[in-house]
């Protein structure tokens, strides 16, 4: 009678705990009769849980696991915790920027180095990439905000991007719609309808008229006959020029590179004492050597062969028999540079920036070249680092690509120097005594003229000179 009151009642456990078990073993697979044994352990004393083991271990044995649903991997990831990602340094002079651009969304999966974030600052655009791989679950600023360095940025749950969600999938196109079903007949098109009676001919008046006779109609008209209605005059909303609301305007705000560029240059108008003086070439000599030569240095460097080259080769010598115009000044000292490092001037769509071609007094034409067409590339492209950007010590900027005749460009502080190309254009000269056609260019030199005289600044412009009419004189370096 005892051991069938103990199997009736460790049935009845049983039957109330299988299904908790069942759930309990869910987690995982391979641990399924672990956690059962655990399970009862903890509601029966030993001799329930023999009894109660005997009984179930049918049932735990038919259980079918779903192992899509719950995997390892999935446990593992729900065990890791979030990683909050700071703003990341943007450079020793730089404490904050605006996040212009979230890349991702909450809920994203991103792999390690993918991109999340863009953050303006003032000299160039910092992207912001996702130290380890997991998925995204917190946004901690709005776009337009500014983040500081080191403050929170986004929250990053750990662990590995799932198959298929490391890539973002792109939106694609709209498709276009279905062509609508041909018609089986095309219905004839409606007839026209008669013209609406302008307001000087009303319809009633129409329909009373009495149609003419015969005879009126052989009738010469009357001199003085009323001459057809005039149309009515169109309003004014038909002409453009007097439609409301075509005198607009709108707002933008000023992004942080543009108004760094605006504190800049009012700090430099304020600090140097600004002159320009000014120079024309002949560029003839040098035209002829690019065309001679622009093809096979295409062919054999993969670059362009243009004008900049020369021309930084040729400020570079200037540069080194005038030392003060590749000086600056700090404090109450002079700081003479023995190496030159040229800043060239490139318009991006949010403002000029100057990346900075180092050591041009080791490198040819076809090398310096080289140097402008890759950091130009990388400024149109927002791919600029702030390596890219430091330590210039003398400035040129070309506004002959957009057709600048002449200008006084301002200085780039703490530079005390900046040199102004300028747009080519046939003009009349003397040259032996006979007036000739050459194709000409005026250049400049902005100065502080707290550090250059003028003898100084008229000297290196003439030296640009002379080495831009004689090509040669470059590649021999006299």
């Amino acid at each position: 009678m005892l051991p069938s009151i103990l199997l009736a009642r460790s049935s009845a456990i049983a039957g109330r705990t299988v299904g908790h078990s069942v759930a309990m073993i869910s987690l995982s697979t391979s641990s399924r009769a672990l956690t059962a044994r655990l399970a009862v352990a903890a509601t029966c004393n030993s001799l329930h849980a023999r009894t109660f083991l005997s009984v179930a271990r049918p049932a735990i044995a038919a259980t079918t696991f779903r192992s899509d649903i719950v995997t390892p991997s999935m446990f593992q990831m729900r065990l890791m915790s979030d990683k909050t990602v700071k703003t990341p340094s943007m450079g020793d002079s730089i404490t904050e920027g605006t996040l212009t651009q979230w890349h991702k969304k909450v809920g994203d999966y991103v792999s390690r180095d993918e991109q999340v974030a863009t953050i303006e600052t003032d000299k160039i655009d910092i992207q912001v990439n996702s130290p380890d791989s997991g998925k995204i679950t917190e946004l901690c600023s709005n776009e337009g905000d500014t983040v500081a360095v080191g403050g929170n940025l986004f929250k990053l749950e750990l662990g590995e991007v799932p198959a298929g969600a490391a890539a973002p999938s792109t939106p694609e196109p709209p498709k276009a719609p279905a062509a609508a079903p041909k018609a089986a007949v095309s219905a004839p098109a409606p007839p026209p309808k008669a013209p609406a009676f302008s307001p000087a001919t009303p319809p009633k008046a129409a329909v009373n008229t009495p149609a003419p006779s015969k005879a009126a109609v052989n009738t010469p008209a009357p001199s003085k006959a009323a001459s057809p209605a005039a149309a009515p005059i169109a309003a004014t909303d038909d002409f453009p020029g007097y439609a409301p609301g075509v005198r607009t305007e709108r707002r933008v705000k000023v992004n942080r590179m543009r108004s760094r560029i605006a504190e800049r240059l009012k700090e430099s108008q304020n600090t140097a004492a600004s002159l320009t003086q000014f120079n024309e070439i002949d560029m003839s000599s040098l035209m002829e050597l690019r065309s001679k030569y622009k093809d096979q240095v295409l062919e054999k460097h993969g670059v362009k062969f243009g004008f900049m080259g020369a021309f930084v080769k040729a400020c570079v010598q200037a540069l080194q028999a005038v030392p003060a115009v590749n000086a600056r000044m700090e404090n109450d000292e002079i700081v003479y540079n023995d190496f030159v490092d040229v800043s060239i001037a490139v318009a991006t769509p949010k403002g000029l920036v100057t990346p900075v071609v180092r050591n041009c007094e080791s490198l040819s034409m076809v090398q310096v070249e080289q140097s402008i067409a890759g950091l130009g590339k990388k400024a149109r492209d927002g791919l600029l680092s702030l390596e890219d950007m430091v330590g210039g010590t003398f400035t040129i900027s070309n506004g002959g690509v957009f057709g600048s005749m002449m200008g006084t460009p301002i200085i780039n502080q703490p530079q005390s120097a900046i040199f102004g190309m300028h747009a080519v254009k046939d003009r009349a000269v003397v040259v032996n005594g006979q007036v000739v056609v050459r194709p000409m260019m005026y250049i400049a030199l902005t100065y502080d003229h707290r550090l250059i005289d003028g003898r100084e600044a008229t000297t290196f412009l003439v030296k640009v000179k002379e080495a831009i009419e004689d090509p040669r004189r470059l590649l021999l370096d006299v």
